[in-house]
């Protein structure tokens, strides 16, 4: 199971044809991958939340392209796609009094899963996880 903090940007994105593609072009151009995208639309716009698996910082490229950008640090955690697992994962952190404030997340059937998240205390859950879940 792998648990590490990953880089998320939130920007705002006009909800027209074409807009999503001319942005997520900014990052196969510069050969980042992105591993979560999520997005929320209202009437003209939207705002679409974007977690790289980089090393470097890309915000340079949003701005240089006209975006205003938050950039925050993520968790992502690797689980088995099995009942429970993510049950087990929020449990722990509630236990902990940490917050989940953001989530999203995929899985790829009868194999792995990977969970998105922001909490209250990243590094004080980044700790918890990587102690509780590769030790069990």
């Amino acid at each position: 199971m792998s648990v590490k903090l990953i880089r998320q940007y939130t920007v705002f994105l006009p909800n027209v044809p074409g807009a999503l593609s001319k942005f997520v072009e900014l990052f196969a151009n510069e050969g980042v991958n992105i591993i979560g995208i999520a997005s929320e639309i209202r009437d003209d716009s939207g705002v679409v939340r974007v977690a790289v698996d980089a090393d470097r910082k890309v915000s340079h490229i949003l701005t240089g392209a006209g975006f205003t950008t938050i950039e925050t640090q993520m968790i992502s955690v690797e689980l088995s796609d099995k009942p429970g697992q993510l049950m087990r994962m929020t449990k722990l952190l509630g236990e902990h009094n940490i917050n989940i404030t953001t989530v999203y997340g995929t899985a790829d059937t009868g194999h792995t899963g990977r969970l998105l998240m922001n909490a209250s205390d990243v590094d004080r859950a980044l700790e918890i996880l990587k102690s509780e879940l590769n030790g069990k």
